[in-house]
């Protein structure tokens, strides 16, 4: 039963992270992409003969509010996978393509070089590899011998915000440093054929693939990059919910990964998330008018419309996460990153005003990361 929130601070979460700037942000995508309508007819294909009430596979996928997505494979290609270790052989292949690409795009957008980077920082749910993609990427990009490796796997949506947080944690403590954060999310890869739950319905519907990276780096790096000042990262904090372990995650079978989705999680949002943000920036000064843009997580349509009811937000706060979620679906860790990079490049406010970058995943957790301009 959820208890109420534990906070974690320390003092990241009380002074102020002077000189830790995000540089820039990339993104890549697999070329195959797919409206809504032609995925949903692909799933009647297979669950037609044995899901009685197709009018509600339609109603699920509708209500997603997704207008297409990006798949790893070929359509045509996911019913002949013929277990988890094939689908996690293309997560690899697939996923350090991706990886590389995005890598070069937000380290070309962030001003640098690739042997620039001394830390490269990995999230991922929806595949394992040993060695990590970090490690297979220094091979396939050429990075420095000494680069610091860290790949964090099974925070899964929390992971985009998480990730900025830890990587300016790195620069903090090594400010001559650059740190790149990758996201890479093959979600269609964990697709279970044989699940008919509506948990599995429902992330049918909702989950695309691609990849996002990050570069951060300190007071000098930041002032030598081209255009316009990037945003500082003021602070972050973790918010973990005790007994909420059943809310959101994966069950290991032999298939795979299965989905775990309660539909709990507008309802904590709701209940807990106005709380912990207002505990959070008070800490600083502010209060939720203070933000002038928000960057959030595309958990879902009711996920996004408890949050905006529930933080009483202006009506245009979350249209970049609104156009994100149409245009390829909830991306797990890759989203948020996503969305923070169409913020840095279309909305990015004023010098001086303050943006909060957010997510919720797997624990169940939140993650706050505040951003000034």
């Amino acid at each position: 039963m959820l208890t109420g929130p534990v906070a974690h601070t320390n003092s990241r979460s009380e002074v102020a992270v002077d000189g830790v700037s995000i540089l820039g942000v990339g993104a890549a995508f697999p070329p195959h992409y797919y409206d809504q309508d032609a995925l949903t007819e692909k799933f009647l294909a297979v669950w037609g003969t044995r899901h009685r009430n197709t009018a509600r596979l339609r109603a699920l996928h509708e209500h997603a509010m997704v207008g297409g997505r990006h798949l790893a494979l070929p359509i045509e290609d996911y019913p002949a996978l013929t277990g988890f270790g094939e689908a996690n052989d293309h997560w690899i292949r697939v996923g350090l393509d991706l990886g590389a690409a995005a890598i070069v795009d937000a380290v070309e957008r962030a001003g640098l070089e690739l042997r620039d980077v001394d830390a490269l920082y990995v999230v991922s749910v929806t595949g394992i590899a040993t060695p990590s993609l970090d490690a297979r990427l220094v091979n396939r990009l050429g990075l420095s011998r000494h680069v610091t490796r860290v790949p964090i796997f099974g925070l899964g949506c929390l992971a985009g915000a998480a990730g900025v947080a830890r990587v300016a944690d790195y620069v903090l403590a090594h400010p001559d440093r650059v740190a790149v954060l990758l996201s890479v999310e093959l979600c269609s890869l964990t697709a279970q054929a044989g699940d008919l739950s509506i948990a599995n319905l429902v992330a049918t519907g909702l989950f695309g693939d691609g990849a996002a990276a990050v570069v951060v780096g300190g007071e000098e790096r930041a002032a030598a990059r081209p255009g316009p000042r990037p945003p500082r990262i003021v602070a972050s904090r973790s918010i973990f919910y005790p007994d909420t372990e059943r809310v959101m995650g994966w069950d290991i079978s032999d298939s795979g990964f299965q989905v775990v989705l309660s539909a709990d999680v507008p309802t904590i949002v709701a209940e807990h998330l106005p709380g912990d943000i207002a505990e959070f920036l008070a800490e600083h000064g502010l209060c939720t008018s203070d933000i002038a843009t928000w960057i959030c997580h595309p958990g879902g349509p009711k996920v996004l419309e408890a949050m905006q009811t529930s933080l009483e937000l202006p009506d245009d706060a979350l249209d970049i996460t609104w156009r994100s979620l149409r245009a390829v679906g909830n991306l797990s860790s890759a989203s948020v990153l996503l969305i923070l990079k169409e913020t840095l490049e279309r909305r990015a406010p004023a010098p001086g005003r303050y943006g909060l970058l957010l997510a919720m995943g797997p624990g169940f957790c939140s993650e706050l990361v505040l951003l000034q301009w």
